[in-house]
């Protein structure tokens, strides 16, 4: 499949992030950021912080200067404490790249969704009535966002071959002429996921989409890496879950299938520390209902931009190849020369000083003290 890059401006981030908690009536979200392990971009949360509680647009704003972006100048004070309270006071430090996460349809709280061994900070997600003032039109960034697209043909090689993958990168396995998708837990239990029922394979595909958003990301950033350096933001809206706990309620079933996405979410979030060298924040947006709050981050196409950014960046590595070869060819030319130089230099002292040493070692007679010039008289 073909990779898609799109750049768009955070002002479309705002502004779904508002309609989220517009009047249509959204259930309560939870929201957790998580560090990385080698660079430290968030504070430690306090016990009196575990309450915390924060509006959409503080959480877009946060978003913001994670990616390296002021934060809008109408923030009001308590928003900016709200901030403060959330991120390291360093603008010198920030990651410049953030992987979000949002799971529709999930009663569970965000923080089921990140492993133990990373530090975060956890958030109630509050409504809000407008959205926060966007960046200038020369703020830009990457936007990399999942492909829910996913052809689902029955029995399509394309469509085996990634839940093959899928599988090996859960360390499960697919049964191709059976259909089913099997996937360990932590528990020692296992999950089978029957891809002929409608709920296991809508669930199987958006795996498959967060996976294949990592493998994107990682891909854009490798071909960034080293002429240019935008804010890369990382999108992956998760709604597998959704019904499941309407129709099965709090039941066995929907709690394995929370812990497979727990256990994709943190695979992902490590191959991005490792790719990123620890440059990059996670963000797990969990909502109890449907929400558009990523909605149209991935509908405005913007394409031209970064093809024409990544063709420049192609053309520069190609130019600094070249100059790179000159100097080499140039530096091992000069070296030969001296080389060549030097011995032509050694052998003609090694001459002189092999004549003076016959010289004195000759016998003193008429015929020697001629031949060396001396004046007889």
């Amino acid at each position: 499949m073909a990779r898609r890059h799109h750049l768009l401006l955070l002002p479309l981030f705002l502004a779904v992030a508002a309609g989220a908690a517009s009047e249509q009536g959204y259930g309560e979200s939870s929201a957790v950021f998580i560090d990385g392990v080698s660079h430290r971009y968030l504070r430690n949360q306090q016990g009196d912080d575990q309450d915390t509680s924060m509006s959409l647009n503080e959480v877009s704003a946060a978003v913001s200067v994670l990616l390296g972006f002021a934060p809008p100048t109408s923030l009001p004070t308590r928003s900016s404490s709200q901030l403060n309270k959330v991120l390291l006071p360093n603008p010198f430090h920030r990651p410049r790249a953030v992987f979000l996460l949002q799971i529709d349809g999930s009663h569970a709280s965000a923080d089921r969704f990140i492993s133990e061994a990373n530090s975060s900070f956890k958030t109630r997600i509050e409504r809000a009535n407008s959205a926060a003032p966007g960046l200038t039109d020369k703020d830009e960034l990457v936007v990399i966002h999942s492909d829910e697209s996913l052809d689902v043909v029955s029995g399509s090689d394309y469509l085996d071959n990634e839940f093959s993958n899928l599988a090996n990168w859960l360390e499960g396995s697919y049964h191709k002429s059976s259909g089913k998708l099997v996937v360990p837990l932590e528990s020692g239990n296992s999950l089978t996921l029957l891809l002929d029922k409608e709920e296991d394979l809508k669930f199987a595909s958006n795996l498959v989409s967060l996976r294949k958003t990592v493998e994107r990301g990682i891909q854009v950033h490798e071909d960034f890496s080293g002429v240019v350096s935008p804010a890369e933001l990382l999108v992956c809206h998760f709604t597998g879950l959704k019904g499941l706990e309407d129709k099965y309620g709090s039941t066995e079933l929907v709690g394995q299938r929370t812990e497979v996405v727990r256990k994709a979410f943190t695979k992902a979030f490590e191959s991005l520390q490792g790719a990123y060298k620890g440059k990059i924040v996670g963000l797990v947006v969990s909502t109890k209902e449907a929400s558009p709050f990523l909605g149209s981050i991935v509908d405005a196409p913007s394409s031209l931009r970064i093809s024409r950014q990544l063709e420049e960046a192609s053309q520069l590595n190609a130019t600094i190849a070249s100059v790179i070869l000159v100097r080499k060819s140039l530096a091992w030319i000069t070296g030969i020369i001296l080389l060549v130089s030097t011995l032509i230099g050694v052998s003609v002292i090694y001459r002189r000083l092999t004549l003076v040493c016959l010289l004195m070692n000759m016998p003193l007679t008429r015929d020697t003290l001629l031949y060396s010039n001396v004046k007889i008289d």
